[in-house]
């Protein structure tokens, strides 16, 4: 994303997620309850062995659970549930994708388990507790939002000067910052999800899964990186399979069935799950949201998230489009300031209908450019017991659903956060 920021307060220059508990995620349900932390903030002295029990069960299907975890992301966390359980992945809802490195509790389903394996279910990194039946399967987007409580550290000045940027970051935040999809939207640091997916929607599989396979970046782990880039350099499938490690469990996934079935790269996406692979759709909407928010910051400056000539509102907030097949531009300013970045970017409405992969298709829907957090609080600021000489700070917010923490971050930190 183009570094280009709205508010105007002093960078607040720091570390986020040092630490994994420096970044904490609770979600809060519909009815507001929220699926607290509870387990891997502690020491490792007070972190008790919960024995869950599950409750009898009348006529309802799903098992509702709530799911701690700890540098682990949702998708793999799912995985080790379903394999220690023996249940198809298929079998469990859940409400939304939560951050790897963190410490993050969220509800999920489990569709008719074997009792007795969830209750002595064990894994390194992830809880499972709180049992009870629903006749309802947890899906995607049944949340309110997320409560966040994050740690910043290895900040430079004095606590009066940290007090002074976070009390004005405040101040103007709670008037509304430019509603970006954050870094995890286009897969972190390798930032490819919606250039694999701008690819897979004009057809173009072999490069897409190319991309997928082979893109890398400077910190990545040295025995997947040079994986893929012998992979880029030699396209030797089979020897690539005897190189990408294990726990790079997608992309082994696609290799085996390129293995078996060679250029057969429409089918090699489709051994991801399902869910997975709509993420390349949205991620593609998402970077061409974002490169029209940016576009009408620079021409709109202070004013560019206030209402403008022909803006669709939601909630009487202007609202960006996320393309699809059945969208239609804005009218006035608003529409031609869309029309001039789908044009640029080469991307036309009727890309988003596909029916070689029909779950890669979306009609499209708008979203509002301005994000509010709410209750956002400075919990403390204080000396940083890690990085000698420096100071930290903690600050906690709420997101509804569909928001990203490093969307606020970064406006308060002036700079790309991951």
């Amino acid at each position: 994303m183009e570094e280009i920021f709205f508010t105007k307060t002093l960078p607040l220059k720091g570390r986020v997620k040092q630490r994994y508990t420096d970044f904490i995620v609770e979600e809060v349900l519909e009815d507001r309850y929220v699926c607290k932390v509870e387990r891997f903030t502690k020491k490792w002295e007070e972190r008790e062995i919960k024995n869950i029990k599950i409750p009898a069960r009348a006529n309802e299907e799903h098992l509702i659970l709530e799911l701690e975890k700890i540098n682990t992301d949702t998708i793999s966390a799912l995985a080790l549930i379903a394999r220690g359980i023996n249940v198809s992945k298929k079998r469990i809802g859940y409400g939304g994708l939560k951050d790897k490195r963190a410490v993050t509790c969220q509800r999920i389903s489990i569709y008719m388990p074997n009792e007795g394996l969830v209750e002595k279910f064990g894994v390194k990194g992830i809880e499972i507790r709180n049992p009870r039946w629903s006749e309802k399967r947890t899906e995607l987007g049944d949340l309110l939002g997320n409560q966040f409580t994050i740690t910043i550290r290895d900040i430079t000045g004095s606590e009066e000067e940290i007090q002074k940027i976070l009390t004005d970051f405040i101040e103007q935040a709670n008037k509304g910052v430019p509603n970006f999809f954050g870094n995890q939207r286009f897969g972190g640091k390798r930032m490819i999800t919606h250039k694999v997916g701008k690819l897979l929607l004009t057809g173009k599989f072999e490069d897409a899964m190319m991309l997928y396979l082979t893109d890398t970046y400077e910190e990545e782990k040295e025995d997947i990186k040079n994986a893929r880039i012998n992979l880029a350099k030699t396209g030797d499938i089979k020897n690539a399979l005897k190189e990408y490690p294990f726990d790079a469990r997608s992309e082994r996934a696609i290799l085996n069935h390129l293995a078996r079935y060679p250029k057969d790269y429409a089918g090699a996406f489709g051994t991801l799950p399902k869910k997975i692979r709509y993420l390349f759709t949205h991620a593609y909407q998402s970077d061409l949201f974002n490169k029209i928010l940016t576009e009408r910051i620079r021409k709109y400056r202070d004013k560019a998230l206030e209402e403008i000539n022909g803006d669709v509102l939601i909630d009487k907030i202007p609202a960006i489009i996320l393309p699809g097949f059945e969208s239609t531009y804005a009218q006035g300013e608003a529409g031609e300031l869309e029309k001039k970045i789908l044009e640029n970017e080469e991307a036309n409405f009727e890309d988003f209908k596909t029916t070689k992969m029909s779950e890669l298709s979306s009609k499209g829907e708008r979203k509002p450019l301005k994000l509010i957090p709410e209750n956002f609080k400075i919990l403390k600021i204080m000396p940083d017991e890690f990085n000698e000489g420096k100071m930290s700070t903690t600050i906690s917010f709420f997101l509804s659903k569909g928001n990203y923490a490093t969307t606020v971050l970064r406006e308060l930190m002036k700079e790309e956060v991951f």
